[in-house]
């Protein structure tokens, strides 16, 4: 008959020895734990997984087709046994024995016959372990709980989309499986011009979000001392000098920072190591003979200056440049992030999209002004396949209507 599971138990033990049973559960009892006990392979799992035990002793040779090491790989499985001192009873003190236990997830193995005193202080340590165990589990959902507390955070500081005229902005932003660096933002300096900027902090963590928030709230508040907002690189070049990786703990950032006058239509641009920004204006109209079909294609630009990273190296001098922007134009900034991700044709060769192509695919998106269509036809058929995203992936797309 078979022995109902204690409510509690310190350690469970499973042996369909009555005599062993009996003899280990007196000198376990002796030790003041509490003891529950199990006579065969299936008994031992449901108890196991009702009591969820710090320590289980179990014997390698069971009857049946589930021995031993098959109990303790179904175990060392479930989460909530997984961190379970997992001891195997066994008369085999070979060394092959003892890796094929330790390869099943065993923590440790007790010889048969058993010595109280051996007894005593394998448990004492599979106790140690298993809450040892339990207690980096819980820092580490701690720690998980404050990383998605501030991600969401660096969110919420993140703007909101606008439809106004005479830009219309749209935003994405997939963050990766850590804490990232991208950070971006929009703002009127005045009625007539608009400031539109991107960052991507290096390396990943609460470091980076922190420098990534810090320079957002520095650009929001315009905390630059004597610098003019309206030019792009006195900006970057004040950046540099507030921000250099020395004092930051080694951590640097790229920027694309531009400035719009809506009066003349003019972009003021600079950039620091930064992809450059992508402005797709309207085709012009198509004639008979161009070649293409009488299909008109859009002129795209690339917009980007050169400059070292904000925080390498004091005193950098930085460059700005302008373009016009014709009516109805598209501009497009973004992170390394979203063309830095496997091509789906060739994901098992380790290729990546690149920058080409995803401009490629911002040419070719089928509804220009649509972001899920360029990201779906660009990004997401690499997430689909099970890649992870191994940095953030941020998008500004803007509308000069």
């Amino acid at each position: 008959m078979v022995k109902a599971a204690n409510p509690i138990a310190d350690i469970l033990v499973i042996d369909d020895d009555p005599i062993i049973r009996r003899i280990l559960q007196r000198m376990l009892q002796s030790q003041g734990y509490r003891v529950a006990i199990a006579e065969t392979a299936a008994d031992g799992l449901e108890q196991a997984l009702a009591i969820t035990p710090p320590v289980i002793l179990c014997d390698w040779r069971l009857p049946g087709s589930i021995d031993g090491l098959e109990i303790c790989r179904r175990l060392k499985e479930h989460p909530d046994l997984s961190m379970s001192s997992f001891l195997l009873i066994t008369a085999h003190a070979e060394t092959a024995s003892r890796v094929e236990a330790l390869e099943a997830g065993a923590d440790d193995l007790l010889m048969k016959p058993s010595d109280t005193a051996e007894l005593n202080a394998r448990v004492k340590s599979g106790l140690r372990l298993s809450q040892l165990t339990r207690d980096l589990k819980e820092q580490k959902q701690y720690l998980e709980n404050e990383l998605a507390e501030a991600a969401s955070y660096v969110q919420s500081l993140l703007p909101r989309d606008t439809d106004k005229p005479p830009v219309k902005i749209q935003t994405r932003f997939l963050p990766s499986q850590q804490l990232g660096g991208d950070c971006f933002d929009f703002y009127w300096l005045d009625p007539d011009y608009l400031v539109m900027y991107l960052l991507d902090v290096s390396g990943h963590g609460l470091g980076a979000a922190l420098l990534s928030t810090s320079v957002l709230n520095v650009l929001r508040s315009q905390s630059l001392p004597g610098t003019n907002f309206y030019r792009p690189d006195k900006v970057l070049e004040s950046l540099n000098n507030m921000f250099q990786m020395t004092d930051q703990n080694e951590k640097y950032f790229t920027i694309w920072y531009g400035v719009y006058n809506r009066v003349n239509r003019q972009l003021m641009y600079a950039s620091a190591g930064h992809p450059p920004a992508v402005l797709l204006s309207p085709p012009p109209a198509a004639k008979p003979d161009s070649g293409n079909n009488g299909a008109a294609i859009a002129e795209t630009l690339r917009l980007r200056t050169p400059g070292m990273p904000i925080g390498m190296m004091p005193d950098t001098t930085y460059t700005w440049k302008r373009c016009s922007i014709p009516d109805d134009s598209y501009l497009y900034i973004f992170s390394d992030g979203v063309y830095e991700v496997p091509e789906t044709s060739v994901a098992e060769t380790g290729e990546i999209l690149g920058l080409d192509s995803f401009i490629e695919h911002i040419v070719k998106c089928p509804r220009p002004g649509q972001l899920d269509d360029l990201i779906s036809h660009a990004i997401m058929p690499s997430i689909a396949i099970g890649q992870d995203l191994a940095d953030d992936l941020s998008l500004l797309e803007i509308n000069f209507s």
